[in-house]
């Protein structure tokens, strides 16, 4: 999978020169955007990106880069919501196997409104509809993050709207985005439509 240009910056698959750029972004995205910092039970990943995105056939981790800084990321593992914290549907709704999930789709504050998250999505989206063994691309976003929200919902579809209005708790939405020629009813039991059902809070 090869990357391409928006604007002065490109968008493509990480290499192992982008590691510790990538890793910037997100560090700062955690203490300056969120505000929580490096929680190990939630950013493991971030430490060994090599190992968790890299090397996996299909894990993937894409950057945004202005020259030789990287401004952006966004990256691809087999992951499916766990219950819990998340509620037990979703997990029955996503099997391990055959999920893949959007993770770190991060941009330095400075370099938004570009179009750099949308591109890096996409790509992300493209690894994933390449993989056979993909069925569904799900995510979940913290809506208290600014502009969260309506990004999402320009790309992908809302599956399950969680939040209970608390302002010191994440206030979560769940999203999927559909690969072309396959639905998330392929993948056998506990995982038919009538699961699903209702699950899209409008």
């Amino acid at each position: 999978m090869t990357g391409h240009l928006v604007d002065d910056y490109t968008v493509r698959p990480a290499a192992a020169r982008d590691l510790a750029g990538a890793r910037s972004v997100m560090l700062d995205t955690f203490y300056h955007v969120f505000g929580h910092g490096y929680r190990p039970q939630w950013h493991a990943d971030v430490i060994d990106l090599a190992d968790t995105y890299l090397r996996p056939e299909r894990h993937a981790l894409f950057v945004a880069t202005l020259g030789d800084e990287v401004v952006g990321t966004t990256a691809v593992r087999a992951a499916a919501p766990q219950s819990p914290p998340h509620p037990q549907f979703l997990a029955d709704r996503y099997p391990q196997a055959s999920t893949a999930q959007l993770f770190r789709v991060y941009v330095r504050p400075e370099h938004r409104r570009r179009g750099l998250a949308r591109a890096l999505v996409d790509l992300a989206t493209g690894f994933v509809a390449a993989q056979p063994s993909y069925r569904v691309l799900y995510l979940h976003t913290d809506t208290r993050v600014a502009g969260a929200e309506a990004f999402w919902r320009s790309v992908a579809e809302p599956v399950h709207d969680a939040r209970d209005g608390r302002p010191d708790t994440h206030q979560t939405v769940h999203f999927e985005i559909p690969l072309p020629g396959r639905t998330a009813w392929d993948l056998g039991a506990g995982h038919r439509p009538e699961v699903a059902a209702g699950l899209v809070s409008r």
